[in-house]
């Protein structure tokens, strides 16, 4: 039996594997209320080797979580953004793998395969009506193999990936998402339809989607772009998608994938909006926001929890360019706008807060401070028990702000409320 994805599904974070009760309780809030999400809990090969963890710890927490809370639904456990030189440390324990080839882009295919490729789909040349989108897509065979030698590599790449995994775990055990949103450039909804075409010859039964949107996606803040340009975009391609799974033989609940990096209120409106008008599904991956409202809890308690959040701080702060440097294209650090490590240790726990917290409403919000903060979890791991030891200690008011977080600024806005 096939593995499947229901209609709307978030991924949630958890770098240091305390928070899994506290996070699916927002899933049993919003089902209570007759919506169901489906929890996926993701984590990197890259933050397992900076927290020093192990992807079955992964598949633990989720266990766990759900049985103390009695889940009954689907739920599913990520192995987040792999490719295939890290992809078995998570055969055994995960049964979602984001297939990201977003390095693959542009690296040319062999020549005799984008010939063939041109040729397979040169019936699609013209003006291509595609239903709900009003203009036809002005598509010709030259621009068919531009698509070809810039994505059709990646995409195979995504069929050895995917391959590899099916040989280990078997076909329909698991779901598989191909992730290309980590790139320069935004993929048009044309692209969007030629990788998928792609996709389907490389016979992967994909069913969720990450493209690359217009606009930034910095970690942890809202959207910076144009919010009617997304709009559009976002229509088109649950657009083509439709077309595409007619079209290509295609999964039935393929859908878009949207890598947020979290916090993107101002497109949440946007997207509740376009998937209910195209009854469409949806996937909706939350990044690492759960550490921020674990510091959020820590300064909250006082005492050694607002010392600890504020070591934090004063070493990331003096670590700026080692810790910035990974996410150097999907953060926004102005460091005119950090204070100073020396003012932090004098703030009170609701002066952490008030910056730290994504409240754009309150004067006091600093988005170079939560960013900063965002990419500091090595420093966390690094304190070893001084930190884990803390969220045991201070685990209610923690664990409140991680489900109120996840609750009221993602789940709400974008699965939840009612027209």
């Amino acid at each position: 039996m096939t593995l499947i994805l229901p209609r709307f599904s978030m991924g949630i974070g958890d770098r240091f594997a305390h928070q899994g009760k506290a996070q699916l309780a927002a899933f049993v809030r919003a089902r209570q209320l007759g919506v169901d999400v489906a929890p996926v809990w993701n984590k990197s090969n890259r933050e397992h080797n900076i927290v020093h963890s192990e992807p079955p710890a992964v598949r633990a927490e989720a266990d766990a979580a759900t049985k103390a809370l009695g889940w009954t639904a689907p739920y599913f456990v990520d192995a987040d953004h792999i490719g295939i030189k890290t992809v078995d440390r998570f055969v055994d324990t995960a049964d979602f793998f984001t297939l990201d080839v977003a390095d693959f882009i542009a690296k040319p295919a062999a020549e005799d395969d984008i010939r063939a490729f041109v040729a397979a789909h040169a019936k699609y040349a013209g003006s291509l009506r595609v239903p709900g989108i009003d203009a036809a897509l002005d598509v010709t065979p030259a621009r068919i193999e531009s698509i070809a030698r810039k994505y059709l590599f990646a995409v195979q790449e995504a069929g050895r990936i995917y391959r590899h995994v099916a040989a280990k775990k078997g076909e329909g055990r698991f779901v598989p998402e191909v992730s290309m949103d980590e790139t320069d450039q935004p993929q048009t909804p044309i692209e969007l339809l030629f990788i998928l075409a792609a996709i389907a010859a490389e016979r992967i039964p994909v069913q969720t989607i990450a493209p690359k949107f217009t606009g930034r996606f910095n970690k942890g803040v809202d959207y910076v772009g144009d919010v009617r340009q997304f709009e559009r975009e976002f229509n088109d391609d649950l657009c083509v998608i439709a077309f595409a799974v007619k079209e290509f033989g295609l999964p039935a609940n393929l859908k878009l994938s949207v890598h947020s990096g979290s916090d993107k209120f101002s497109i949440y409106p946007v997207m509740r909006k376009a998937v209910r008008k195209h009854g469409a599904g949806l996937h909706l991956k939350t990044a690492g926001t759960t550490w921020l409202e674990e510091l959020i809890g820590l300064a909250s308690a006082g005492r050694e929890g607002l010392a600890i959040a504020r070591d934090v701080y004063a070493q990331a702060l003096g670590r700026f360019d080692e810790l910035t440097a990974p996410y150097a294209t999907v953060i926004d650090v102005d460091r005119s706008k950090l204070p100073g490590a020396s003012d932090v240790a004098a703030w009170t726990g609701d002066q952490y807060v008030s910056a730290l917290r994504h409240d754009p409403s309150n004067p006091a919000y600093n988005p170079s401070f939560r960013q900063l903060l965002h990419v500091a979890f090595k420093v966390a791991a690094q304190m070893e028990s001084r930190y884990t030891d803390a969220l045991k200690r201070f685990e209610s008011v923690v664990a409140q702000n991680v489900t109120e977080n996840i609750y009221d600024r993602h789940l709400k806005p974008v699965f939840v409320d009612k027209d």
